[in-house]
């Protein structure tokens, strides 16, 4: 039987990043000051097949967005003497009419969930900025240090990835998942205050003090610090074409009376591109925090840890970019699906993603995602997604 817990997770939360728009459309350019806007729109057609001894087997189609939500985000950005303010606010929104979700009764029965219209609305996205000669200071809220890089760099971002029944993503209200909890760990959005350095000979480090994640839900856990993440990137020209690097980290520590928990975590990746050809491979390793659902704002039993890895090509020619996408996850001693599973999650990808002009993409991809629990064969699920993105 599905887990509804893990369900219920996977319903309640967005998933999706993505780097500001470079088609923002300028609203306002006087007195050094600017205002713009940019905005995400997707929809794809998906069908998706199960087979599972536990879940039961199904044949699914949907009518959905993406890995990323749409959005609309505004821009603004002020030059005063030798600083420059800025900010930024998104607003990221679920299409997805209906969220009904197999649960309860025998494995392949139905019941019914919310009805109707979801538009869920989730500000992603809402800080200010300081740039100076010193590097850049942003507060608020935006996408955490740990991971970042890694899930900006998915050549799958603008389409669909994995979609596994185990954590409710077919009939979920919200997005499939990308190449979380196959490959990375998702970088929430935190409330945070970030210090970035300016870049040199290739280089650029961050680091902040993110608001910690809760231990427990009822708020009975004390985090007496705050949760620190930290990034450094480097990407430089080499042999006709680019290299890229990335490094990140984070540590929060929760106490209770339940258990005292240190979390802590690193990913990394790099990436080549030379003429049409690009090679990407990252990993991640962390304990205490992400499970097999592949969000980070988990914060778990140290007994839990994760481990996993993204391999991927690309290869452009002309308004057509090829991929093949292998992800795979590893969560041992996890809670999420029925207390110290050990689980892995594999996804395997192929996509075409075609440029008709600088403002829409179509969108062809297969996924194959593969579960298994304790050793045993668990879930696996194919899913063809066909859409369109519409970008300004």
């Amino acid at each position: 039987m599905k887990n509804n817990k893990a369900k219920l997770l996977a319903a309640a939360v967005a998933m999706g990043i993505s780097a500001q728009a470079s088609a923002a459309i300028e609203l306002y350019n006087q007195n050094d000051t600017t205002f713009s806007v940019d905005g995400y729109f997707n929809t794809f057609y998906v069908n998706s097949s199960v087979d599972s001894d536990a879940l039961g087997d199904s044949d699914q189609s949907r009518v959905r967005m993406g890995f990323l939500p749409n959005y609309i985000g505004f821009n603004f950005g002020k030059q005063i003497d030798d600083i420059k303010l800025g900010g930024r606010s998104s607003f990221w929104v679920t299409i997805n009419d209906s969220d009904v979700q197999r649960g309860g009764g025998a494995p392949g029965g139905h019941a019914s969930g919310t009805l109707g219209t979801q538009s869920g609305i989730d500000v992603r996205q809402f800080y200010g900025t300081i740039d100076g000669d010193f590097g850049q200071i942003l507060i608020g809220k935006d996408f955490g240090l740990f991971g970042r890089s890694v899930i900006l760099g998915d050549e799958l971002l603008i389409g669909y990835g994995q979609s596994s029944d185990t954590l409710g993503l077919i009939d979920g209200g919200n997005v499939s998942f990308g190449n979380i909890a196959s490959g990375y760990l998702y970088p929430f959005p935190k409330a945070q205050i970030t210090y970035r350095t300016p870049a040199s000979n290739g280089f650029q480090a961050a680091v902040g003090i993110m608001d910690p994640n809760k231990q427990l839900a009822d708020s009975s856990s004390e985090e007496s610090a705050p949760r620190f993440e930290a990034e450094l990137t480097f990407s430089t020209e080499v042999a006709g074409g680019s290299f890229s690097a990335n490094l990140s980290g984070m540590t929060q520590s929760s106490d209770s009376s339940t258990e005292d928990i240190d979390s802590s975590g690193f990913a990394g990746g790099v990436k080549f591109k030379t003429g049409g050809l690009a090679l990407g491979l990252s990993a991640y390793d962390a304990e205490g925090v992400g499970t097999v659902a592949g969000l980070d704002t988990l914060i778990v039993s140290e007994e839990n840890e994760v481990e996993g890895y993204l391999a991927q090509a690309s290869y452009t020619s002309g308004p057509a970019r090829f991929v093949v996408s292998y992800g795979e996850s590893e969560s041992e001693n996890d809670g999420l699906l029925g207390g110290g599973a050990d689980t892995e999650y594999e996804n395997t990808a192929l996509g075409i993603f075609y440029t008709v002009n600088s403002n829409l993409i179509l969108v062809g991809e297969y996924n194959k995602t593969e579960v298994t629990l304790n050793g045993a064969d668990f879930e696996e699920t194919d899913t063809i997604a066909l859409g369109a993105v519409v970008t300004f």
